[in-house]
């Protein structure tokens, strides 16, 4: 039975912080595709066309008939531990920190067996569930959990190697005053955060759910605000070594496109809040919190940005709001590679219109403040790299997926799909 974790004593500050070093990360083309799959927290393998052989490992053509059109789909994730060791010792330095490392062979009921990452109370020759998740690398492992929900199954040491759980972690939120600031300070309190930041710019000025978002024990208001950097590098001196899960959730929003009904003051500042102020986060934040990937029970571990799914393809009745989402989205790309030699997930969470007052003009379905909170913190508890909120944003990334230039289409000629 998995040990529930405690909470962890306060770090001597004397003592050396463990550099941050990841597992192995050398993956064939092919093989990547486990890598997406994880991503979104898919059990995928590829399936032959022409024969529908099932194949792991991932390859370039077809174990049975030769053939090269192999596809990746969704297949059952039951199988039987047949095998297992435990690992006491590595070459690797990652594993070497590490060991014990519990691996085994899985038969799959849908007929591939592969070897994989153990969970602590999965019971040789008893029957197993896959999971496909992100290493610290960035990389799809696949991992064995007990068939059935446990107690504490998700303190497993492996298993919290593969996510990122808020339990016992600080949280910064940066933008408490929206709804969905005040929603994400709430789910976090209840998944058992230790600490919750949540960022207030001008804090001179009122606000009515100031008082209720104070009342809860681990919420403390700090002053940020991510369109000046100076506001950005005090907070950051202040806490900047606390801070384990980074959720920027600050957001600009006005209607408007190019040419019609499009301002450059509300530009401007959509462009500085939506984008520039996740560039001033990073450079203030991410390199303190991609030194301590490593760092014991509350190592930093994620950094979650909340974007709009017109990140993808255009909405022009919030043209430039559009635009802002998609550099925001092309930046934290690149703030994904500079994370990832660090541990730290960077989680890209993409909603639909949201339950709002800039919203209004926009038909249903809309994505409320809960339910977003909701799924930030189930995605950090599977480690996700990408998660979709919303049925139209669902949607919307199957149709982008399928074929990008046919959803500008719909998007541009036919009111926004």
């Amino acid at each position: 039975m998995t040990t529930p974790i405690s909470p962890p004593a306060r770090k001597n500050p004397q003592k050396r912080t463990r550099v941050p070093v990841v597992p192995p990360d050398t993956r064939s083309r092919a093989a990547l595709g486990l890598s997406v799959a994880a991503a979104r927290g898919r059990f995928m393998l590829q399936v032959c066309t022409e024969c529908s052989a099932i194949q792991y490992p991932p390859r370039d053509a077809c174990s049975s008939c030769l053939s090269v059109d192999l596809e990746w789909q969704v297949v059952s994730n039951r199988g039987r531990l047949v095998a297992e060791t435990v690992i006491r010792t590595s070459t690797h330095v990652y594993f070497r920190e590490r060991t014990p490392w519990r691996v085994g062979t899985v038969q799959l009921d849908c007929g591939p067996s592969m070897i994989c990452h153990v969970h602590g109370d999965c019971e040789s020759q008893g029957n197993v569930r896959m999971i496909n998740r992100l290493d610290k690398s960035g990389h799809g492992v696949l991992f064995a959990l007990p068939e059935k929900e446990i107690p504490a199954m998700e303190d497993d040491p492996q298993l919290r190697e593969l996510t990122c759980s808020p339990k016992f972690r600080r949280i910064l939120i940066t933008d408490a005053r929206s709804e969905s600031g005040q929603a994400l300070a709430r789910a976090f309190s209840t998944a058992d955060a230790a600490l919750v930041f949540a960022g207030e710019a001008e804090s001179w000025r009122h606000w009515p759910e100031r008082d209720s978002l104070k009342e809860i024990d681990n919420v403390e208001l700090v002053p940020l605000d991510v369109s000046d950097t100076q506001s950005v590098e005090e907070l950051c001196g202040e806490i900047g070594g606390k801070v384990d899960i980074l959720v920027n959730n600050a957001r600009f929003v006005r209607p408007g496109g190019v040419m019609d009904g499009g301002d450059l003051v509300f530009a401007q500042q959509e462009m500085e809040v939506n984008c520039l102020g996740l560039m001033r986060l990073a450079q203030a934040f991410g390199p303190v919190m991609r030194g301590r990937g490593a760092d014991g029970v509350n190592s930093a571990t994620a950094w979650v940005n909340i974007l709009s799914i017109y990140a993808y393809c255009n909405l022009p009745q919030f043209g430039v709001y559009s635009a802002s989402s998609a550099a925001a989205h092309s930046l934290s790309q690149c703030l994904r590679s500079e994370m990832r030699t660090g541990g730290v997930r960077v989680m890209n969470v993409y909603t639909g219109p949201t339950e709002d007052e800039w919203h209004q003009p926009l038909p249903p379905p809309k994505v409320t403040a809960s339910k977003l909170a909701s799924a930030v913190v189930e995605g950090l508890q599977d480690g996700l790299e990408e998660v979709y909120v919303g049925d139209l944003a669902k949607d919307l990334i199957d149709r982008w997926s399928a074929e990008p230039k046919l959803l500008e289409l719909e998007m541009t000629r036919q009111g926004g799909g």
